[in-house]
């Protein structure tokens, strides 16, 4: 007797990695591998140079679609859609490419691949894609989106708001990865009951976790993420110039790329502390674990950033704390389902001199940190293990799915 088939799950993302260890955000990759055993999974994603056209990677098969021609597909790597829009308004000459591509890429999609259920990562583009196509086209299989912060935070007012409830209304389930973003949705005209909080997971078991054979630095602050003004870099360079004055051999690592990098380092040079910033650039996944490993602090200065946009999570704080590192974080409201009471510090990231200060606080108490990542890192064991994640996402698809479990 031949095995059961297992049901198709088609995945649409916009940030996937483009190859392995790739220094760009891999969680959806991180899922999607996850579900293989559960589900066949193809993911559909955009082109880029140096990214194979259709690949297999930990089981998964990945397809990429051009949506202009080589040298102008810009739109998505090295800091994200919303960034690229915001820092070159030419580029929302791509976007009406980039969404038909997409359309025409999961048609095909639904005819030779016959998916049983399709998972949309972010309300726009992936989910107002696979909306306007199911206007055209009643025998799409049923549809889940999820919403990562961006997608809900920013592109307001008309015409997006309307965009973005044209598209999750004709979803049949939307999941957001913090508790703050229900609101939200519910606003975009979505029920209470479509609605359910599955964050994105980070392996705690074999890459983020600490190692006693690692010593720690006393005055090495670490930063990771693509320096985009909701992740505060800006306020923690300032703050900074205050901390140097307490801790004279404290040094600020700032790790990732994004579009406010040339910016960053000129303030850093404006403010005299260039021997006390380093930017690393974008760095590979499996280097990350080092860093945190070594840092004397992690801090992730979030802020609401002009236009609305904030954090929809902060998985690096979870990937901080799963190594062991002391953390500080900017108290925007998603901070709230990633830190519990005395599992980090959290202050007003915008007030450099709260920030200055939580941070020599830390840095001069070196038990009361360690207290701090301990009790930190086991709350996130108990929420954020991938395991735990793609158990709920699994379920949640094949229900929406009618499938067996």
């Amino acid at each position: 007797m031949g095995a059961e088939r297992r049901p198709r799950l088609l995945v649409l993302a916009s940030t996937y990695p483009r190859w392995a260890d790739d220094h760009e955000p891999g969680f959806v990759h991180e899922l999607a591998r996850r579900l293989v055993r559960r589900f066949e999974v193809v993911v559909l994603t955009s082109s880029c140079p140096g990214a194979q056209a259709c690949e297999f990677r930990d089981g998964v098969r990945i397809v990429r679609y051009r949506y202009a021609p080589r040298r102008l597909e810009s739109l998505v790597y090295g800091g994200g859609i919303t960034s690229h829009l915001r820092k070159s308004p030419w580029k929302w000459l791509l976007v009406p490419g980039f969404i038909a591509s997409m359309m025409w890429s999961v048609r095909r999609l639904v005819r030779d691949f016959r998916p049983d259920i399709i998972h949309a990562h972010w309300i726009v583009p992936q989910g107002l894609a696979i909306a306007l196509l199911s206007a055209l086209d009643g025998t799409l299989p049923p549809v889940v989106v999820t919403s990562h912060g961006a997608d809900l935070f920013t592109l307001r007012g008309w015409p997006f708001n309307v965009l973005k409830r044209y598209a999750v209304r004709r979803a049949a389930a939307v999941t957001v990865v913090s508790s703050v973003m229900c609101a939200e949705v519910a606003r975009l005209g979505v029920s209470q009951e479509r609605i359910a909080v599955v964050p994105m997971g980070v392996d705690l078991v074999g890459r983020f976790t600490p190692d006693a054979m690692t010593p720690r630095s006393r005055d090495r602050i670490l930063f990771v993420g693509r320096p985009v003004a909701k992740k505060g870099v800006r306020h923690l360079i300032d703050a900074m110039a205050a901390v140097v004055l307490a801790r004279p051999r404290a040094r600020l690592v700032v790790a990732g790329f994004g579009p406010e990098l040339p910016a960053l380092r000129d303030r850093v040079q404006a403010l005299g502390l260039s021997t006390h910033v380093d930017f690393l650039g974008p760095v590979p996944q499996d280097a990350l674990p080092r860093l945190y490993r070594e840092a004397a602090l992690f801090v992730a200065p979030f802020v609401e950033a002009e236009g609305g946009d904030q954090e929809g999570l902060g998985l690096v704080v979870v990937e901080a704390l799963g190594c062991g590192a002391p953390v500080i974080v900017g108290d925007v409201p998603a901070v709230g389902d990633v830190l519990v009471e005395g599992g980090g510090w959290r202050v007003s990231a915008g007030d450099t001199r709260a920030l200055a200060g939580a941070i020599v606080a830390l840095l001069d108490d070196e038990p009361r940190a360690r207290i701090m990542a301990d009790t930190g890192r086991e709350a996130a064991l108990a929420r954020f293990s991938w395991d735990a994640v793609a158990e709920k996402y699994g379920d949640l698809l094949k229900r929406v799915a009618r499938v067996p479990s």
